[in-house]
């Protein structure tokens, strides 16, 4: 039998990761409470032709890179690469768009077949936060602000906004006949992918990661330069709020993400600390999704972070003291577990905010001390035979040089409070 292993590209997040991720996702959720987002909870599977139609089917990622089966039905399934076409599929079957405004967050994993490498897994984690029923630019700087609250309460600064917008339908088609007279005339220096999509869609060839391609693409005609009134005016109305708001961005005329169902208004949020992987957030609007599956149209805008590559930024220098016990609980003697335990528990009961290390297990006083010592708790309980007697605990400080004490175990919480500031 082959060695056991996590699949290439999917990573276990181990004891010592989590506490960063509690506290990132603590942070964040904070944030989003603060401006009424509500959490929805979606399924990792979904029919494969609910991405296929949202994402587009000239896309990598429905093209090349979802993790797709036939179940014992012969239904087509997949692993959801993304979080916005099942978030639109629950609020078209439960009706929750209808006549509605509707703001939503989730948080899961994800599944791109991808080449893995640092900041690129095969699962990976993203947050999404979606809002529908908002028409107005207004909505778009909100969920803008929004990120940037989030990059302030993680202490975040090395973070860049670029912003772009993909127009109208109508203006996306008349600007898609510019970009194929402009790419046709260059076919020649045109990589394999790109000589597929000037066919099929000549925008992804924007979207393009390959070097050899870049200078093609600056040099691109701008789609600013072929909007209609209403998207030039919803863009123009979006940079007024931002900068009244004081948020700062560059305009990007060439960002068009790499998903198909994006129109108007498109962003994205960038690092230059994690080299090639540097798009840490991305969203935009998508007013057609909805009805592209049937339903009413319906305004819509999201954004998603990629949590792995968050994490990267973030300090968590003071995070790992705060996961390990406040107390350690030795226990020596025959029938001190009994009571040790229901000890612990009416501890707990008074102080619900202390964490407590009972030491379970036939160990010595010797190492349970250095158990204690290990754990990272600033105080260590000591129950024996004697103290058993005096209805007693014996306190022991492990940081520091105060003397050792006893304490009734009736007067223990009210001791433990001011000791340690514990409610």
């Amino acid at each position: 039998m082959d060695k056991l292993q996590a699949i290439r590209g999917m990573h276990d997040i181990l004891m010592h990761e989590t506490p960063s991720w509690q506290f990132l996702e603590k942070s964040i959720k904070e944030v989003l409470y603060q401006y009424n987002y509500k959490e929805i909870r979606l399924p990792i599977l979904e029919k494969t032709e609910l991405f296929e139609r949202a994402i587009g089917d000239n896309t990598d990622i429905v093209s090349k890179e979802m993790y797709s089966f036939d179940d014992k039905n012969n239904s087509s399934l997949t692993l959801r690469p993304e979080g916005t076409a099942s978030c639109v599929r629950a609020g078209i079957e439960h009706g929750f768009f209808h006549n509605k405004t509707q703001k939503l967050w989730y948080m899961g994993p994800m599944f791109r077949y991808e080449k893995p490498q640092k900041g690129r897994q095969r699962q990976f984690h993203q947050l999404g936060v979606e809002a529908f029923g908002f028409k107005g630019p207004d909505i778009d700087a909100e969920q803008i602000i929004t990120c940037c609250r989030i990059w302030k309460n993680l202490n975040i600064k090395n973070i860049n906004l670029e912003i772009n917008t993909l127009g109208s339908s109508e203006s996306r088609g008349n600007y898609k006949k510019i970009l194929v007279d402009y790419f046709s005339s260059k076919k020649s220096e045109l990589d394999e992918d790109s000589l597929i999509r000037i066919e099929k869609n000549p925008l992804r060839i924007l979207d393009s990661k390959n070097p050899a391609m870049q200078s093609l693409i600056k040099n691109a005609p701008p789609i600013i330069e072929y909007l209609d009134s209403e998207s030039a005016e919803h863009f123009a109305e979006l940079k007024e709020i931002l900068d009244h708001s004081k948020v700062k961005y560059v305009v990007n005329s060439k960002l068009v993400r790499g998903l198909d169902y994006y129109g108007k208004t498109v962003y994205e949020w960038k690092t230059t600390e994690l080299g090639a992987q540097d798009t840490i957030c991305a969203g935009g609007r998508y007013d057609n999704l909805i009805e592209i599956h049937g339903a009413k149209k319906t305004p819509a805008i999201g954004f998603a972070i990629g949590l792995e590559r968050l994490i990267e930024l973030v300090n968590f220098d003071n995070i790992m003291s705060k996961t390990m016990p406040h107390l350690y609980l030795l226990l020596s003697g025959n029938n001190t577990k009994k009571y040790g335990l229901l000890i612990a528990e009416e501890i707990r009961d008074k102080l619900p905010g202390i964490k407590i290390e009972t030491n379970c297990g036939e160990v010595s006083l010797k190492n349970q001390f250095k158990r204690a010592d290990k754990s990272g708790a600033e105080i260590a309980l000591i129950l024996g035979e004697d103290e058993l007697k005096k209805k007693q605990l014996t306190i022991k400080y492990l940081r520091n040089d105060e003397p050792q004490i006893t304490i009734k175990w009736d007067e223990i919480s009210n001791f433990l409070s001011k000791a340690l500031l514990i409610k």
